[in-house]
């Protein structure tokens, strides 16, 4: 099956153009404010609008109550809400059930123990995401640049679609891709020149880069 290729927490109609025209098929806004990429509900309708039925939309929230979910899929109509908190499964099977919306439920991996909830988390998430866990003290769970060991990926079969992100650039994405056999990846720091700034041209080349990393392995 073709890689599915996700760019986060876009925030511009420029680098939400650029991601389309590239072919991304998934866009990622972030609805959280300790995020550098955090954007409101009217900037979020615009690029909705924008975006149509060129790519999947995806909302991005951490531990988000149902209030701010309501809100976020009213303003984004998403594809998928992407849940990148520490929402337990039965918090994920609800969200899923209320709003009748695909979730997408990211992981923070950094050990093999992480991977311990996974099979309950597969149970009721209709995607599994793969991050690098925060150091301790972080301020938000994702969109650090950090990687993990994609080798504590190898041989997982969960009769779901796996992604991988955390530290992902043009230059490494292909050995993600060999390594961990995910069906997708998702950037967001690795197409930045600073925190929340998205460079189109980075954009560009990821997707290029992920592309050609399929063709690869053909």
């Amino acid at each position: 099956m073709p890689l599915v290729v996700k760019i986060c927490g876009l925030s511009t109609r420029a680098t939400l153009d650029a991601a389309l025209t590239a072919g991304a098929d998934m866009v990622g806004l972030v609805f959280f404010p300790a995020s550098p990429r955090h954007v409101g509900l009217d900037r979020a309708r615009e690029l909705g609008d924008a975006t149509g039925d060129r790519a999947a939309k995806v909302a991005l929230t951490v531990d988000a109550d149902d209030a701010l979910l309501e809100a976020v899929i009213a303003a984004l109509r998403p594809d998928i809400l992407q849940l990148h908190g520490r929402e337990s499964p039965a918090r994920v099977a609800a969200i899923r059930r209320r709003f009748g919306v695909p979730v997408m439920k990211a992981l923070g991996v950094a050990v093999a123990a992480d991977l311990a909830p996974l099979s309950d988390y597969a149970a009721v998430a209709d995607r599994i995401l793969f991050d690098a866990r925060p150091p301790k003290g972080a301020t938000r769970p994702g969109g650090l640049g950090a990687a993990f060991d994609w080798r504590l990926l190898q041989g997982l079969d969960l009769a779901r679609p796996l992604m991988v992100s955390g530290g992902l650039t043009a230059d490494n994405v292909a050995e993600a891709v060999r390594i961990t056999g995910a069906g997708g990846v998702d950037i967001s720091s690795g197409v930045e020149t600073a925190p929340g700034v998205k460079d189109p041209e980075l954009i560009r080349a990821f997707i290029r880069a992920a592309r050609a990393s399929q063709e690869l392995m053909i």
